[in-house]
C-alpha cells in the first residue's frame, strides 16, 4: 500500500492512493467531490419546498439556472423539452460545477482531463443513438445511416466517432489550457493579473459547459427529427405537385 501525491500536467497522474491493481487519482477524488456536492446541494435546496412557503435564494437561483436550460433544450428540440432535460441538464450542471469550482486552493477541475471529458463524450455518443430509437424505433432509425443511398453508411458512422472525438478534445483542450495559462501567470506576475485571469476563467467554464450541453442536443436532436422533417418535406412536396 502506498500513497504518492505528485503535480503533473493531467489530474488523472496525480496518484493519491495506490494498492495493487487499485488507484485512486486526483480526477476520480474531484468527480466524485463535484457529484456529491450537486447531490447534497440539491437535496438542500429543495428540501421541504412547497408552493405555499416563500422561494429562498438559492432555490430561485436553481430554477433560474434549469428554467435557461430547459428552455435552451427547447429551441433545439422542437417537440418539447422535457424528454432530453434530465440528461442534458445534468451534463450541463456537472461541467459548469467542475469548471467553477477552480477558485478553490488545491482544486483541480477535472474537466481538465482527458480521460474525464471522453468519458462525457461517449455518454453522449450513446444518448444520441438511445433518444434516436425512443422517438423513431429501431428500424426508421437506422434507416438514417443509409440515406440518401447505403454509399454513406461508412461515412455516417466515421461522423459519429468524429464528433465524439471532437466533443472531448475541445473541453479537454479549453480547460487544459486555461489552467495552465493561470499556473504560469501565479509564478511570474504579480498577483492582481491571475486574480482578473481567475475571473475570466468563470466565465469560460461557464461558456464550456453551455457549448458542451447545447452541442450534445443538437446531436441528439438531429438524429431524433432527420427523418420526420425528411417525411414532412415529402409530404409537403407530395400535396404541391398535383395542384402544379
Amino acid at each position: 500500500m502506498e500513497i504518492v501525491a505528485i503535480n503533473q500536467i493531467s489530474p488523472d497522474q496525480v496518484i493519491l492512493f495506490q494498492w495493487g491493481w487499485i488507484v485512486i487519482n486526483a480526477t476520480l477524488v474531484y468527480t466524485w467531490m463535484v457529484m456529491g456536492l450537486l447531490v447534497v446541494g440539491s437535496i438542500l435546496i429543495t428540501r421541504g419546498l412547497s408552493p405555499e412557503r416563500a422561494m429562498s435564494r438559492w432555490q430561485n437561483l436553481m430554477e433560474v439556472i434549469l428554467s435557461n436550460v430547459r428552455s435552451e433544450i427547447g429551441e433545439i428540440a422542437k417537440d418539447g423539452a422535457d424528454h432530453y432535460f434530465p440528461f442534458i441538464g445534468t451534463l450541463f450542471l456537472f461541467i459548469l460545477f467542475s469548471n467553477i469550482l477552480t477558485f478553490i486552493p488545491g482544486y483541480v477541475a477535472p474537466t481538465s482531463a482527458l480521460t474525464t471529458t471522453s468519458a462525457l463524450a461517449v455518454m453522449v455518443f450513446f444518448a444520441v443513438p438511445i433518444f434516436g430509437i425512443t422517438k423513431l424505433g429501431v428500424i426508421e432509425y437506422l434507416k438514417e445511416y443509409f440515406r440518401p443511398n447505403v454509399i454513406f453508411f461508412p461515412f455516417h458512422v466515421m461522423g459519429e466517432f468524429s464528433r465524439t472525438l471532437a466533443l472531448a478534445v475541445r473541453l479537454f483542450g479549453n480547460l487544459m489550457s486555461h489552467e495552465k495559462v493561470i499556473a504560469i501567470l501565479l509564478a511570474v506576475t504579480p498577483l492582481f493579473f491571475p486574480i482578473v485571469m481567475q475571473a475570466l476563467g468563470l466565465l469560460i467554464g461557464l461558456i464550456q459547459a453551455y457549448i458542451f450541453a447545447i452541442l450534445a442536443m443538437v446531436y441528439i436532436a438531429s438524429a431524433s427529427q432527420s427523418h420526420e422533417e425528411t417525411e414532412h418535406k415529402g409530404k409537403k412536396h407530395g400535396k404541391e405537385t398535383p395542384e402544379k
